[in-house]
């Protein structure tokens, strides 16, 4: 078959795998190179054969952004360093006296930037439950340019309306950005239901090893891209080659490990519904769920994550996440193998403590990252663990 640049007619799995990337035309090699260098050679002053320092573009870099644009249904990409650089860039946008909305569940570094960082430095942000249209609409100011929206939510997996949120944004004159992290582009394609811009932490799913950090934005839009590149290539927020190698490495199999991450959520949060330990499960592939019916609508399936609430409190809490034998006691999420943590404790303590307790994050939650090992074994790690939590 021959390779072709364009694979936006192709299925899913392989855009993973090809979107993006070219055998290399000096040696054949299917994988795309690591291009370790710094700088490149010009034939004369200002001729360049389209790079020039690494800081602004890199062959390797350039692949995995034309991946991630295939897979994300854009235009175009960039990736950065981190999540968290990646969402500095969009922020780093914005002037002065401009407003934000943000959701109230976000993951605790996005939170941390925005309110401890970027809040000084002269942006203004308003923090919303995005699953009440009336509040956000209620929340839209004049200055109000960008609307920051995750779902499923982290760590309480609340699921926003995209669809609805971007066409509210639009009607205003409102940039709209999609957290994709959790989801992941395999199961929800926001720039379909009208977001200007998607953003990633790649160190999760599409990475998929917990070997690499990384982070990227997907948009349709020219101006925001050309802005977002300025600002990459200004503040040097972007990753270095080995990073963009394995981050492509890991997405060739990110349909693949998705369905097992959602197989093996799907009976591990049935498992957790029915224990009496387990006070009460959130998961948005449960019937039970508040936004059961628009996760249905907007995803494919219902993604890898859990959380839940465990009777007996933070000693309880304690007793069960020193007990589990498969899952692993570690911060972050996506990787082929299974991890817990304490969100009020671990990933969200940068989020006031009142602000934790109205969204439900208290000293009994727990927060699962369920990886792709023996369904089995991990229903009966949560057993035994669960068993010893009991005191």
């Amino acid at each position: 078959m021959t390779l072709k640049s364009d694979w936006s007619a192709t299925g899913f799995g392989t855009r993973a795998i090809h979107g993006g990337q070219e055998p290399d035309p000096t040696t054949g090699a299917i994988m795309t190179p690591i291009f370790q260098t710094s700088t490149y050679v010009q034939e004369s002053p200002g001729v360049f054969k389209g790079y020039e320092y690494s800081r602004t573009s890199n062959p390797t870099r350039v692949a995995l952004e034309g991946n991630i644009a295939s897979i994300e249904g854009g235009k175009f990409a960039r990736a950065f360093a981190s999540g968290s650089a990646a969402t500095s860039a969009v922020l780093a946008c914005l002037n002065p006296g401009d407003h934000v909305i943000c959701g109230d569940d976000v993951y605790g570094g996005s939170f941390r930037l925005m309110d401890k960082v970027y809040k000084r430095l002269g942006l203004e942000f308003s923090f919303v439950d995005q699953t009440d249209l009336k509040a956000m609409r209620s929340a839209l100011q004049p200055n109000t340019k960008l609307c920051w929206i995750e779902t499923p939510t982290n760590p309480t997996l609340k699921v926003v309306d995209i669809e609805a949120i971007c066409s509210l944004c639009r009607e205003a004159g409102v940039a709209s950005v999609v957290d994709n992290t959790f989801a992941t582009p395999y199961l929800q394609s926001p720039l379909k239901l009208g977001a200007t811009m998607v953003a990633h932490s790649t160190t999760k799913y599409l990475g998929g090893h917990s070997d690499v950090i990384g982070g990227a934005i997907v948009t349709d839009d020219e101006e925001w891209i050309e802005a977002i590149q300025f600002i990459l290539n200004s503040m040097g927020g972007n990753p270095g080659p080995q990073d963009c190698f394995l981050t492509m490495r890991g997405i060739k199999t990110l349909h693949v490990r998705m369905d097992r991450h959602c197989d093996n959520a799907e009976r591990c949060s049935e498992f957790l519904v029915n224990h009496p330990m387990v006070k009460k499960t959130i998961y948005p592939g449960l019937p039970t769920h508040p936004q059961y019916e628009i996760a249905k609508r907007q995803m494919q399936r219902f993604g890898g994550m859990i959380s839940f609430h465990i009777n007996g409190g933070l000693d309880a809490a304690r007793r069960f996440l020193e007990s589990v034998e498969v899952f692993s006691l570690a911060e972050s999420l996506g990787g082929v193998e299974s991890l817990i943590e304490h969100p009020a404790i671990m990933t969200h303590a940068s989020v006031p403590a009142e602000a934790r307790q109205a969204l439900g994050i208290h000293d009994d939650f727990i927060r699962l990252s369920v990886g792709i090992e023996s369904a089995d074994d991990l229903i009966a790690d949560l057993a035994q663990a669960l068993d010893k939590a009991k005191g």
